[in-house]
């Protein structure tokens, strides 16, 4: 649960600080993925002017909802797996 407190930050501190645990490895590196591509879009809506203002708006709903959601799945201690993103999380651990 705590992989996901502060988005990409707490699960990148917790990726470096656990090595054996796989289950929080795995959220470690969820959070990073979900959290990291949420900011990187966040970045690049505020970039363009326009259309900021309807897609930040929709960019941090979903941020919010996916932080909760997947806080209460990892306080379940159950492996929840976003659909693009635990592909990617699973890749980036077995390197």
């Amino acid at each position: 649960m705590l992989s996901y407190l502060l988005g990409w930050v707490t699960g990148l501190i917790i990726l470096l600080l656990e090595k054996d645990n796989s289950f929080v490895r795995f959220h470690a590196m969820q959070s990073i993925v979900v959290f990291g591509v949420l900011t990187l879009l966040t970045i690049v809506v505020s970039i363009v002017p326009f259309i900021y203002g309807l897609l930040l708006s929709v960019l941090n709903i979903v941020g919010v909802v996916l932080w909760i959601v997947l806080m209460i799945k990892a306080y379940q201690h159950e492996r929840f797996e976003l659909p693009v993103a635990s592909e990617l999380t699973k890749n980036l651990l077995n390197k």
